[in-house]
Order: C-alpha cells, then sequence, then structure tokens
C-alpha cells in the first residue's frame, strides 16, 4: 500500500522550477532515503508532500488518514525561554507521563523530562525530535537531514536506531540525507534528486548509476553504506555524548 505518491510534481519560487516532474512513492513499511546536492530541491520535496508547500502541476496523493511524524531540518529554541523536555513533549496537545516516557526510551534518551531543552546536547536534541514525533503514533516519519552537527558515529548510531524504529513501530521512514557515505545500510531505496529524479533504487544500483557518479564522482567507491572511522572501535560513541558539535540554540527557524 502506497502511503505517500507524487505524480509529475512540479513546484516553483518565483517562476524558477526548483522541481519538474517528479514521480514518487513511499509505501508502508518501507525506508527511503533521498540524496542530493545543495538547492537539489530535496527540502522542498519534503515541503510539499507534508502539503506545507503548493506543487505547480502534478499531484500528491496521500493515504486515507494517514499520520505524518515530522522531525525538520531546523528548529529553532529561545535559550532564555525555561522548557523542559516534559513540557516540550506535551506541545501542542498533552500526552501521558508514560506515554512520553516510552517515547524518550524508545529514541535512547530515557529520563530526559525534566531537563531544560535549550541545555541538551544537539544529538539529544534530535532524539527528542524524534521522540515527539512518535508521538502521534506515525504511519511514516519524514526527517528532513536531521543529522546536522553530529560526528561520524553519531550518525551512523541515529541511522540505526531509524532501523530499528521501523522494525518496532511498523511505521515508513523517509528520509533526506547529505550524508553521502553513511546513508543507512536498511534503506529499501535511495533516491539521487537533482531537481528532478535522476536515479532511484537499491543503495547498490544508485552508488553506480552514471547520474549519481556525475554528480558526486566515486567517493569512497561510490558506496552509500554505513561507513565507520578506524577509531571508532576505540571510542563509545552515543548521540548524547562524544563529539557531537551541535546545539539547539544554534539551530535557525525550520523549513516548513
Amino acid at each position: 500500500m502506497q502511503l505517500i505518491t507524487a505524480t509529475n510534481l512540479s513546484v516553483r519560487y518565483g517562476g524558477v522550477a526548483v522541481l519538474s516532474g517528479v514521480d514518487f512513492t513511499v509505501g508502508r513499511g518501507e525506508i527511503v532515503t533521498v540524496v542530493g546536492p545543495n538547492g537539489s530541491g530535496k527540502s522542498t520535496l519534503i515541503r510539499a508532500l507534508i502539503g506545507a508547500e503548493r506543487a505547480a502541476t502534478g499531484e500528491i496523493t496521500r493515504a486515507p488518514g494517514l499520520r505524518i511524524g515530522y522531525v525538520p531540518q531546523r528548529l529553532h529554541v529561545d535559550t532564555t525561554l525555561p522548557l523542559t523536555v516534559a513540557r516540550f513533549l506535551n506541545l501542542p496537545r498533552r500526552v501521558a507521563a508514560t506515554e512520553a516516557a516510552e517515547a524518550l526510551a524508545r529514541t535512547g534518551v530515557a529520563g530526559l523530562q525534566r531537563h531544560q531543552l535549550a541545555a541538551l546536547s544537539g544529538g539529544q536534541f534530535q532524539r527528542v525530535l524524534l521522540a515527539r514525533a512518535l508521538l502521534s503514533r506515525p504511519d511514516i516519519l519524514i526527517l528532513d537531514e536531521p543529522t546536522q552537527g553530529l560526528d561520524q558515529p553519531g550518525i551512523a548510531a541515529f541511522y540505526r536506531m531509524l532501523a530499528d524504529l521501523r522494525t518496532q513501530t511498523g511505521c515508513a521512514v523517509l528520509l533526506v540525507s547529505h550524508d553521502l557515505h553513511v546513508v543507512m545500510a536498511a534503506s529499501d531505496r535511495v533516491i539521487c534528486l537533482n531537481g528532478h529524479v535522476c536515479c532511484e533504487g537499491t543503495p547498490s544500483v544508485v552508488s553506480a548509476a552514471p547520474e549519481y557518479r556525475a554528480l558526486f564522482g566515486l567517493g569512497t567507491g561510490g558506496a552509500l553504506a554505513l561507513y565507520q572511522h578506524a577509531h571508532d572501535h576505540d571510542h563509545e560513541h552515543d548521540l548524547g555524548h562524544g563529539h557531537d558539535h551541535s546545539h539547539p540554540h544554534s539551530h535557525e527557524h525550520a523549513d516548513a
């Protein structure tokens, strides 16, 4: 069953085509990763799929009653605003404390309810955003470059967690990524976007496609797979610890 289908989708900004003739689907329980260079329309595609951007041409169809859990690319948090994790998870609707605790545990940040949102590390903040998205019991999780500012082991850990969440909940995952060599090994499909769909398929198929290599070169053999630094085995890394250079107060307003 298709959860979201885009047919011949085009989006224009000021008369300039950002996306043209895009055909796109996400099926139930499927993991789809979208990659592409800067300015290729990745975030525009996401905004169109969730209804935040109007299509110039084409059609977007969503399954009846579709529940979407959305994690934006950036979210600004005023560091002067006293806002605990528990309070944040109750926006815009209140949830039971047990539900909030379960969502935080699922995303690997159990026990953070009393922490101030602005005091979290970047990795902890991303996991809290994901926990909030899970509270809607989504049919599909949509994440727009959720690993900005995280180090390589943190990125790999985040992707592994998403694969685990798919297994545990059965939800589909649509992920926009700029991490060309750290795309989930568990992805069912990778879509290479550059204003239009250049190529799509399994990670191995896309990484070997001439269109992909014309955009990104060979790199590390062109492989789209989980990549580990040699020192990963010498140090433990978690998104809430390790070499995490991101922080909530550095995030700008979300594109949505």
